[in-house]
Parts: structure tokens; C-alpha cells; sequence
């Protein structure tokens, strides 16, 4: 919480780590830091992850939609305004932070479909994210042909291969659940050997054949982790898009 008297706009943050157990919500405090400075509550959801009891499907998913629904319960003893709440995610957390937009879209038999209303936000910004998850899988595919490795993140989040388990990509994915019905930004550094700029590139092209809720920004000097970073020059972009947002 910030230490002004509010009521305080809310970012949702959601860290990354190809939602693997080894990467906690430690790794993107800089970020939240920061932003409680300028005057934003931030909630920093944590989640079960690949590698621990119940995470993956459906627990990764379930987990994340029951942290931001958990807003208004926070709001009873915190002044917060819930009317100004958006979600930044990075990497992996930038996949689940679109998810959580789209998630009103699911259908009712869902497995990742948690019961109530979900908390309404003003938007979502996603800072490298993996916002295609048939197009990663595709992506990690080749780097496993290329150095013989046989871990394929998407594939250990979702269960299966997207040939295995359309359905589940189809309900996961946050490309297959446009239109999201908030504004959107999508912020990718052309330097970024983790998660390629063409997942985000591809996800604006798919989202302006539907409507004109998303903005793409390359930032040409950043790789995967300069966007997390208050010190870096990617910086002044992301908090600019954050508050522009708020």
C-alpha cells in the first residue's frame, strides 16, 4: 500500500518464469516497488506452479482468477478503488494476465472456470508475453529439436501437446479468447531471446482483425528483462503505458 490516504488505483502483478516453481513473485518486487511509490496499490498474486502439487492445469489458472477476484476483500480494510484496477504481467504472467481478461469467454464446463463474476479491470499490459500458447509450443519445439532437450513449458502448463489437447488450448490460450473486450498493450523488447517479439507481433495482427483494443510497442533496445527493471530505459515506457492506463 502507498503511503498516501487514496483511494488507490490498483495494479495486479503477475511474474513470470515459464510458470515453473523455481521463479517466484520475488522476481518482478522491483516492478511493484516502484509503482506503490507513485501512489499505486499493488497486488502481487502468487500461484501453484509446474513442478508443485495442483499447479498447471487447472491449478495455475484457478489460483490466479481466485487472487484477483480476491480484490474486493482486500478493499474492505484497504482504500482502494476498484474502478481503476488493471493487470501487468510478464512473460508467463503476461499469458495469465490476458487470460484473466478473457476468462468471462470460457464456457461454462470449463475446468479453469472458477465460480462468480469476475472482477471487471480497465485494462491489461503485457511486458513480453506469452500470449500464443500453440505458437510457443511451436516455438519450443524447435529449440528442443535444435539442443535435443525435452522440456516443453507450454506443454508441462497445459498437460499435452496442442495436438493432444485442442480444448484445453483453445479455453488457455489468451489469442484464442479475443476479443477481450479491454483495451490491451503489448510491450515486447526486439532483443528478447526468451520469449520471441513475434508472439506479440502476431497477437496485434489477429486482434486488429477483430477490433482495435490492443497497441503493440517494440521497444528495440530491450531483451526479456529490461521491462521488469526501474533501472532500465525500457522503464519510462512501461510505467508511461501503466498510468496512461490507470
Amino acid at each position: 500500500m502507498p503511503e498516501s490516504k487514496g483511494p488507490h488505483p490498483v495494479v495486479v502483478v503477475i511474474h513470470g518464469g515459464y510458470w515453473q516453481s523455481d521463479v517466484g513473485l520475488d522476481s518482478i518486487a522491483a516492478l511493484s516497488e516502484k509503482l506503490t511509490k507513485q501512489g499505486i496499490a499493488t497486488w502481487s498474486i502468487e500461484y501453484r506452479r509446474i513442478g508443485q502439487a495442483g499447479g498447471g492445469w487447472p491449478g495455475t489458472f484457478t489460483d490466479v482468477s481466485q487472487a484477483i477476484d480476491y480484490l474486493p476483500e482486500l478493499a474492505k480494510k484497504n482504500n482502494l478503488n476498484l474502478n481503476r484496477v488493471v493487470i501487468v504481467g510478464h512473460s508467463a504472467g503476461g499469458h495469465l494476465a490476458l487470460w484473466l481478461a478473457g476468462r468471462h469467454r470460457l464456457p461454462s464446463s470449463s475446468e479453469i472456470k472458477t465460480d462468480g463474476t469476475p472482477l471487471s479491470v480497465k485494462g491489461v499490459i503485457s511486458l513480453a508475453g506469452v500470449v500464443d500458447l500453440s505458437l510457443m509450443e511451436e516455438v519450443l519445439s524447435i529449440s528442443e529439436e535444435v539442443t535435443r532437450e525435452e522440456f516443453n513449458p507450454v506443454r508441462e502448463l497445459i498437460g499435452g501437446s496442442s495436438a493432444e489437447l485442442p480444448e484445453r488450448y483453445a479455453q488457455a490460450s489468451p489469442i484464442r479468447l479475443l476479443p477481450l473486450d479491454v483495451p490491451q498493450v503489448l510491450i515486447h523488447g526486439a532483443l528478447d531471446a526468451t520469449i520471441p517479439i513475434g508472439i506479440s507481433q502476431n497477437y496485434k495482427k489477429v486482434a486488429d482483425n477483430i477490433n482495435k483494443n490492443v497497441e503493440f510497442i517494440e521497444i528495440p533496445s530491450a531483451e526479456h528483462f529490461k521491462l521488469i527493471n526501474p533501472e532500465s530505459e525500457a522503464w519510462p515506457i512501461v510505467i508511461k503505458e501503466i498510468l496512461t492506463m490507470l
